[in-house]
């Protein structure tokens, strides 16, 4: 168990090496950009989560990091579940489900970006 760990742990500092490794797999055995492109983009959604709860509980000194990013998710699902019955009298969980996944990591990846930022300015003006 403990090289797991350590191999989420690793590939959750830096998220781009999933989704570099999901992508290049998945071209390799597919052969199709878009498919590997949305298939790197799922994998490297849970490392973006785990990386960016861990961020924001560093430059903000909290807890409450991954149970931030599970609420914004449920907000979500409730926003997009809501949209789709008003529009189509019904919910489509699976489509519900990959909208939500997908904007994630758009807002992942945005967040992760800022608040690497924000803990690298923080150290070097601490030093």
């Amino acid at each position: 168990m403990g090289y797991i760990s350590t191999l989420v742990i690793v590939l959750s500092i830096v998220p781009v090496v999933p989704f570099v490794l999901a992508y290049f797999i998945t071209y390799y055995m597919k052969k199709d950009k878009k498919r590997a492109f949305a298939l790197a983009m799922d994998v490297t959604t849970l490392f973006l989560i785990l990386s960016v709860s861990a961020l924001f509980n560093n430059v903000f000194g909290s807890g409450f990091g991954f149970y931030l990013i599970l609420l914004i998710l449920l907000i979500a699902c409730g926003l997009i579940g809501g949209a789709q019955n008003r529009l189509k009298g019904k919910v489509d969980i699976r489509r519900m489900f990959r909208a939500v996944w997908r904007l994630t990591f758009a807002g992942t990846g945005i967040a992760y970006v800022v608040l690497f930022l924000i803990s690298i300015i923080t150290y070097i003006s601490a030093a």
